[in-house]
C-alpha cells in the first residue's frame, strides 16, 4: 500500500478568463478556499475556490498538467496549499486526524502500488481499517462490507488471489473495491478507469452513477470527456489551474469551451443515446 493510501484509508496561471457559474452551489460538506497549490516551489494553482456539492457525482475534466489531480490530492488532504484552506464540515481538513478523515472521505489515488504478497480479499479488507478500535475489532459488519464490495467491483472470483498476479485492470478494480468497502459517503477518484476496457470503464462508470443515485458525493478526474458529460451530472472544467466553467455539463460543455480548454476544434451534438453533450473532434 502507498503512503497516500495508508494517509487515506487510515483514515501557469495567466490570462486566465473568470469562471463561468451556470448553477449556483448548494450545500457543500468539502470545498477549498482561496487555496494557493503546487510542488517544489512550483505553483499549480493560485487562488482557487472549489465547492463539491453535496449529493452530486461531480467531474473534473482538463488537459494534462492542468491541475486536476493536485485540486484533488488538496481535497482528500495529501497535499496541504500553501495558502488558503480546505474545509470539510466546516473545519480545515488539516485539524482532523487521519483515521477520521478516512471515515468521512474515501481515495483512490491515481497510482497504488500493493504490498508484495498481499491477497485481493485481505487488501479490499484494509479498507475497513478507519473503522477499527482499541475495543471493535473485526466483525460480521466488516466481513459484509468487504463482501459488499467485493461483489460490486465484480472481482469476488479474485478474492483468494495475489493481487500482483492480477492484470492492470483487474488491480484497478481491487483498488476500487478497498474505497468501496471504506464506506464513506464522499469518494475522491483520481482517473479511476485508468487501464480499463472500454466493456469495464462503462461498468464502473455505471456502479459510480448508483453510488450516487444512493446519495453518496463523488468527485472524480476523467480524461475522457464523453464519459464526464454522460455520468457527471455537476462537471468542472479547469485550464492552467483555475476553473474556467462548472455546472450541469448540457450547460457547460459547448464547442467552444472544448475549443478553448483543449485546444481542439469540435462539435458538440446531442447523444443520441444519453440525451447528453457528445463532443465529436473536427478533423484536418
Amino acid at each position: 500500500m502507498t503512503e497516500e493510501l495508508k494517509e487515506i484509508a487510515l483514515t501557469d496561471v495567466l490570462d486566465v478568463p473568470v469562471p463561468v457559474s451556470v448553477s449556483a452551489p448548494g450545500s457543500a460538506r468539502l470545498h477549498a478556499e482561496n487555496v494557493s497549490l503546487g510542488y517544489a516551489g512550483r505553483t499549480v494553482s493560485q487562488a482557487l475556490d472549489v465547492r463539491i456539492p453535496d449529493g452530486e457525482f461531480t467531474v473534473i475534466v482538463g488537459p494534462n498538467a492542468c491541475g486536476k489531480s493536485t485540486l484533488l490530492r488538496a481535497l482528500s488532504r495529501l497535499l496541504t496549499p500553501a495558502a488558503g484552506a480546505v474545509l470539510l464540515d466546516g473545519k480545515s481538513i488539516s485539524s482532523y486526524g487521519a483515521k477520521e478523515v478516512a471515515r468521512r472521505l474515501g481515495l483512490l489515488p491515481q497510482t497504488s502500488i500493493a504490498p508484495d504478497g498481499i491477497t485481493v480479499a485481505d487488501l479490499v479488507a484494509r479498507g475497513r481499517y478507519p473503522h477499527q478500535k482499541l475495543l471493535r475489532q473485526w466483525s460480521e459488519a466488516d466481513e459484509a462490507a468487504v463482501v459488499q464490495a467485493l461483489e460490486a467491483t465484480n472481482v469476488d472470483g479474485l478474492s483468494g488471489r495475489l493481487v500482483d498476479e492480477l492484470s492492470g485492470g483487474q488491480r484497478q478494480r481491487v483498488w476500487v473495491a478497498m474505497v468501496l468497502a471504506q464506506q464513506t459517503p464522499l469518494l475522491l477518484l483520481d482517473e479511476p478507469t485508468t487501464f480499463l476496457d472500454i466493456a469495464h470503464q462503462i461498468e464502473l462508470l455505471e456502479l459510480f452513477r448508483r453510488l450516487n443515485k444512493e446519495g453518496n458525493t463523488l468527485v472524480a478526474v476523467l480524461h475522457d470527456l464523453n464519459h464526464a458529460c454522460r455520468y457527471a451530472t455537476h462537471l468542472i472544467a479547469m485550464k492552467d489551474g483555475a476553473v474556467v466553467a462548472e455546472g450541469r455539463p448540457a450547460d457547460v460543455v459547448t464547442a467552444e469551451l472544448v475549443e478553448h480548454v483543449f485546444g481542439l476544434p469540435c462539435i458538440v451534438i446531442d447523444d443520441p443515446v444519453s440525451h447528453t453533450p457528445l463532443v465529436i473532434p473536427l478533423g484536418s
